[in-house]
Protein backbone atom coordinates (compact mmCIF):
# COMPACT_ATOMS: atom_id res chain seq x y z
CA UNK A 1 0.00 0.00 0.00
CA UNK A 2 1.37 3.24 -1.08
CA UNK A 3 1.48 6.24 1.82
CA UNK A 4 0.36 8.96 0.06
CA UNK A 5 1.15 11.26 2.89
CA UNK A 6 4.77 10.88 2.49
CA UNK A 7 6.90 13.55 0.72
CA UNK A 8 7.69 10.68 -1.63
CA UNK A 9 5.70 7.62 -3.23
CA UNK A 10 7.55 4.30 -3.63
CA UNK A 11 5.77 1.45 -5.95
CA UNK A 12 7.46 -1.11 -7.71
CA UNK A 13 6.10 -2.84 -10.66
CA UNK A 14 7.31 -5.86 -11.62
CA UNK A 15 11.44 -4.86 -11.81
CA UNK A 16 10.86 -1.30 -11.90
CA UNK A 17 10.64 1.33 -9.33
CA UNK A 18 8.37 3.96 -9.49
CA UNK A 19 9.62 7.03 -7.04
CA UNK A 20 7.33 10.31 -7.42
CA UNK A 21 8.09 13.43 -5.49
CA UNK A 22 5.19 14.38 -3.66
CA UNK A 23 4.91 17.80 -2.32
CA UNK A 24 2.41 18.91 -5.59
CA UNK A 25 1.33 22.12 -3.59
CA UNK A 26 4.80 23.15 -3.50
CA UNK A 27 5.99 22.32 -6.93
CA UNK A 28 7.54 19.40 -5.59
CA UNK A 29 10.52 21.88 -4.18
CA UNK A 30 12.55 19.95 -2.20
CA UNK A 31 12.81 20.56 1.99
CA UNK A 32 15.17 18.45 4.42
CA UNK A 33 12.48 15.76 4.87
CA UNK A 34 11.96 15.16 1.08
CA UNK A 35 15.62 14.07 0.41
CA UNK A 36 15.60 11.67 3.04
CA UNK A 37 12.46 10.08 1.77
CA UNK A 38 13.94 9.93 -1.73
CA UNK A 39 17.47 8.44 -0.05
CA UNK A 40 14.63 5.47 1.64
CA UNK A 41 13.11 5.09 -1.90
CA UNK A 42 16.58 4.78 -3.54
CA UNK A 43 17.88 1.89 -0.35
CA UNK A 44 14.44 0.12 -0.91
CA UNK A 45 14.83 -0.31 -4.85
CA UNK A 46 18.48 -1.29 -4.12
CA UNK A 47 17.58 -3.36 -1.25
CA UNK A 48 15.68 -5.67 -3.32
CA UNK A 49 16.92 -7.39 -6.20
CA UNK A 50 14.15 -8.32 -7.94
CA UNK A 51 14.74 -4.60 -9.27
CA UNK A 52 17.15 -4.06 -12.25
CA UNK A 53 15.61 -0.42 -13.27
CA UNK A 54 13.48 2.94 -11.45
CA UNK A 55 11.76 6.10 -13.20
CA UNK A 56 11.88 9.17 -10.91
CA UNK A 57 8.76 11.57 -11.49
CA UNK A 58 7.01 14.05 -10.13
CA UNK A 59 3.01 14.68 -8.31
CA UNK A 60 0.72 16.89 -9.86
CA UNK A 61 1.63 19.41 -12.90
CA UNK A 62 5.67 20.24 -12.32
CA UNK A 63 8.82 17.70 -11.69
CA UNK A 64 10.50 19.89 -9.34
CA UNK A 65 10.89 23.37 -8.70
CA UNK A 66 14.98 23.02 -7.03
CA UNK A 67 15.19 24.06 -3.43
CA UNK A 68 11.62 25.04 -1.02
CA UNK A 69 12.87 28.98 0.09
CA UNK A 70 10.40 29.05 2.57
CA UNK A 71 12.31 26.76 4.38
CA UNK A 72 15.44 29.27 4.79
CA UNK A 73 15.25 31.51 7.53
CA UNK A 74 15.59 34.71 6.95
CA UNK A 75 14.25 36.47 9.80
CA UNK A 76 16.07 39.72 10.81
CA UNK A 77 18.84 39.22 13.33
CA UNK A 78 22.31 39.37 14.02
CA UNK A 79 23.04 35.41 12.79
CA UNK A 80 21.01 36.31 9.47
CA UNK A 81 23.61 35.25 7.05
CA UNK A 82 24.17 32.16 8.72
CA UNK A 83 20.62 30.84 8.95
CA UNK A 84 20.30 31.42 5.76
CA UNK A 85 23.89 30.65 4.08
CA UNK A 86 22.76 28.02 1.55
CA UNK A 87 25.66 26.34 2.14
CA UNK A 88 24.76 23.62 4.53
CA UNK A 89 21.67 22.29 2.50
CA UNK A 90 24.04 21.52 -0.42
CA UNK A 91 26.37 19.72 1.48
CA UNK A 92 24.78 17.89 3.48
CA UNK A 93 20.90 17.01 1.06
CA UNK A 94 21.85 18.40 -2.52
CA UNK A 95 24.78 16.83 -3.23
CA UNK A 96 24.49 13.82 -1.93
CA UNK A 97 21.21 13.67 -3.38
CA UNK A 98 22.77 13.90 -6.87
CA UNK A 99 25.46 11.57 -5.46
CA UNK A 100 23.12 9.00 -5.18
CA UNK A 101 21.53 9.39 -8.37
CA UNK A 102 24.60 9.17 -9.85
CA UNK A 103 25.76 5.87 -8.14
CA UNK A 104 22.44 3.82 -7.62
CA UNK A 105 22.99 -0.08 -8.91
CA UNK A 106 20.51 0.55 -11.93
CA UNK A 107 19.71 2.61 -14.33
CA UNK A 108 17.14 5.38 -14.02
CA UNK A 109 15.24 7.51 -16.05
CA UNK A 110 13.68 10.99 -15.33
CA UNK A 111 9.97 11.61 -16.32
CA UNK A 112 9.91 15.22 -16.36
CA UNK A 113 6.21 15.75 -15.82
CA UNK A 114 5.93 19.67 -16.04
CA UNK A 115 8.80 22.01 -14.95
CA UNK A 116 12.16 21.23 -13.47
CA UNK A 117 13.67 24.30 -11.95
CA UNK A 118 16.89 25.09 -10.21
CA UNK A 119 18.03 21.80 -8.70
CA UNK A 120 15.21 20.42 -10.18
CA UNK A 121 16.90 20.61 -13.58
CA UNK A 122 19.81 19.44 -11.78
CA UNK A 123 18.25 16.10 -10.29
CA UNK A 124 16.66 15.26 -14.04
CA UNK A 125 20.27 15.74 -15.75
CA UNK A 126 21.67 13.42 -12.94
CA UNK A 127 19.64 10.67 -14.04
CA UNK A 128 20.56 8.42 -16.76
CA UNK A 129 18.14 9.06 -19.36
CA UNK A 130 15.38 12.19 -19.08
CA UNK A 131 12.45 11.81 -21.00
CA UNK A 132 10.07 15.22 -20.75
CA UNK A 133 6.71 15.77 -21.36
CA UNK A 134 6.14 18.52 -24.29
CA UNK A 135 4.99 21.11 -21.53
CA UNK A 136 7.78 20.36 -19.40
CA UNK A 137 10.86 23.50 -19.12
CA UNK A 138 13.85 23.63 -17.73
CA UNK A 139 15.33 26.64 -15.58
CA UNK A 140 18.18 27.63 -14.40
CA UNK A 141 16.63 29.93 -12.01
CA UNK A 142 19.27 30.75 -9.72
CA UNK A 143 20.56 34.14 -11.04
CA UNK A 144 16.89 35.43 -10.38
CA UNK A 145 17.83 34.80 -6.54
CA UNK A 146 21.72 35.94 -6.70
CA UNK A 147 23.11 32.68 -6.89
CA UNK A 148 25.09 29.86 -8.65
CA UNK A 149 23.63 26.69 -10.60
CA UNK A 150 24.04 24.33 -8.01
CA UNK A 151 23.55 20.54 -6.89
CA UNK A 152 25.95 19.70 -10.24
CA UNK A 153 23.72 21.78 -12.67
CA UNK A 154 26.94 23.61 -13.38
CA UNK A 155 29.02 20.94 -14.47
CA UNK A 156 26.07 18.58 -15.99
CA UNK A 157 24.48 22.00 -18.29
CA UNK A 158 28.43 22.47 -19.80
CA UNK A 159 28.88 18.17 -20.25
CA UNK A 160 25.59 18.59 -22.11
CA UNK A 161 25.31 21.73 -24.00
CA UNK A 162 28.96 23.43 -23.98
CA UNK A 163 30.05 26.43 -22.86
CA UNK A 164 28.12 29.26 -25.23
CA UNK A 165 24.14 27.81 -24.43
CA UNK A 166 25.37 26.80 -20.28
CA UNK A 167 26.81 29.84 -20.00
CA UNK A 168 23.91 32.12 -21.76
CA UNK A 169 20.92 30.40 -19.98
CA UNK A 170 22.74 30.23 -16.48
CA UNK A 171 22.63 34.12 -17.12
CA UNK A 172 19.26 34.91 -18.23
CA UNK A 173 17.08 32.02 -16.22
CA UNK A 174 14.94 31.70 -19.37
CA UNK A 175 12.95 28.65 -20.20
CA UNK A 176 14.09 25.81 -22.28
CA UNK A 177 11.67 24.19 -23.41
CA UNK A 178 10.74 20.55 -23.85
CA UNK A 179 11.54 20.07 -27.36
CA UNK A 180 14.32 22.43 -27.36
CA UNK A 181 15.77 20.29 -24.58
CA UNK A 182 16.02 17.47 -26.75
CA UNK A 183 17.91 19.23 -29.56
CA UNK A 184 20.03 20.25 -27.68
CA UNK A 185 20.76 17.21 -25.99
CA UNK A 186 19.31 17.61 -22.50
CA UNK A 187 17.36 14.82 -22.40
CA UNK A 188 16.52 11.97 -24.60
CA UNK A 189 13.07 12.10 -25.82
CA UNK A 190 9.35 14.13 -25.50
CA UNK A 191 6.59 12.10 -25.06
CA UNK A 192 2.81 13.25 -24.45
CA UNK A 193 2.53 10.89 -20.85
CA UNK A 194 6.43 11.48 -20.01
CA UNK A 195 5.82 8.63 -17.35
CA UNK A 196 4.41 5.91 -19.27
CA UNK A 197 7.23 6.71 -22.23
CA UNK A 198 10.15 6.27 -19.49
CA UNK A 199 8.20 3.47 -17.53
CA UNK A 200 8.64 1.82 -21.17
CA UNK A 201 12.44 2.96 -20.81
CA UNK A 202 12.77 1.17 -17.72
CA UNK A 203 11.42 -2.15 -18.60
CA UNK A 204 13.01 -2.77 -21.73
CA UNK A 205 16.77 -1.42 -19.77
CA UNK A 206 15.14 -3.94 -16.21
CA UNK A 207 15.74 -7.20 -18.63
CA UNK A 208 18.98 -5.88 -20.29
CA UNK A 209 22.43 -6.60 -18.45
CA UNK A 210 22.26 -4.24 -15.31
CA UNK A 211 25.87 -4.85 -14.23
CA UNK A 212 27.21 -3.96 -17.95
CA UNK A 213 24.63 -0.52 -17.75
CA UNK A 214 25.64 0.74 -15.00
CA UNK A 215 29.32 -0.26 -15.27
CA UNK A 216 29.01 1.86 -18.32
CA UNK A 217 27.36 4.50 -17.08
CA UNK A 218 30.93 5.21 -14.74
CA UNK A 219 32.83 4.91 -17.71
CA UNK A 220 30.95 7.78 -20.07
CA UNK A 221 31.15 10.10 -17.13
CA UNK A 222 34.49 10.32 -16.36
CA UNK A 223 35.69 10.03 -19.92
CA UNK A 224 36.12 13.78 -20.38
CA UNK A 225 38.79 13.35 -17.34
CA UNK A 226 41.08 10.99 -19.02
CA UNK A 227 43.35 11.13 -21.66
CA UNK A 228 42.30 8.37 -24.58
CA UNK A 229 45.31 5.94 -23.87
CA UNK A 230 44.15 6.05 -20.59
CA UNK A 231 40.61 5.53 -20.97
CA UNK A 232 41.90 2.26 -23.63
CA UNK A 233 43.00 0.78 -20.72
CA UNK A 234 40.60 1.36 -18.20
CA UNK A 235 37.81 0.25 -20.96
CA UNK A 236 40.52 -3.03 -20.89
CA UNK A 237 40.56 -3.36 -17.31
CA UNK A 238 36.83 -3.08 -16.75
CA UNK A 239 35.80 -5.51 -19.83
CA UNK A 240 38.21 -8.04 -18.16
CA UNK A 241 36.31 -7.17 -14.78
CA UNK A 242 32.85 -7.56 -16.73
CA UNK A 243 34.16 -10.99 -19.07
CA UNK A 244 33.72 -12.51 -15.52
CA UNK A 245 29.51 -12.02 -15.37
CA UNK A 246 26.84 -13.81 -15.55
CA UNK A 247 25.44 -12.15 -18.27
CA UNK A 248 28.66 -12.03 -20.81
CA UNK A 249 28.63 -15.69 -20.72
CA UNK A 250 24.49 -15.83 -21.24
CA UNK A 251 25.05 -13.19 -23.80
CA UNK A 252 27.61 -14.76 -25.79
CA UNK A 253 25.72 -18.24 -25.62
CA UNK A 254 22.21 -16.57 -26.45
CA UNK A 255 24.26 -15.09 -29.27
CA UNK A 256 25.71 -18.56 -30.48
CA UNK A 257 22.46 -20.18 -29.95
CA UNK A 258 20.27 -17.48 -31.72
CA UNK A 259 17.85 -17.07 -28.91
CA UNK A 260 17.18 -14.40 -26.29
CA UNK A 261 19.53 -13.86 -23.55
CA UNK A 262 17.99 -14.58 -20.21
CA UNK A 263 20.01 -11.70 -18.22
CA UNK A 264 19.99 -11.95 -14.29
CA UNK A 265 21.90 -8.57 -13.70
CA UNK A 266 24.85 -10.42 -12.08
Amino acid sequence: MTDTSSTVLYEERGAVALVTLNRPAALNSFDRQMHHDLWAAFDKAEANPVIRAMVLTGAGRGFCAGADLSSFDFTPGADRVARADPGPIIDQAFNPTTRRIQSLRMPIIAAVNGVAAGAGASVAMACDIAIASPQASFIQAFSKIGLIPDAGSSWLLVERLGLARAMALTFTGDKLPAQQAKEWGVIWEVAEDSVAAAMAMAERLAVMPTKALVTSRGLLQGATTRSLSEHLDLERDTQSTMGRTHDYFEGVQAFLEKRPAQFKGE
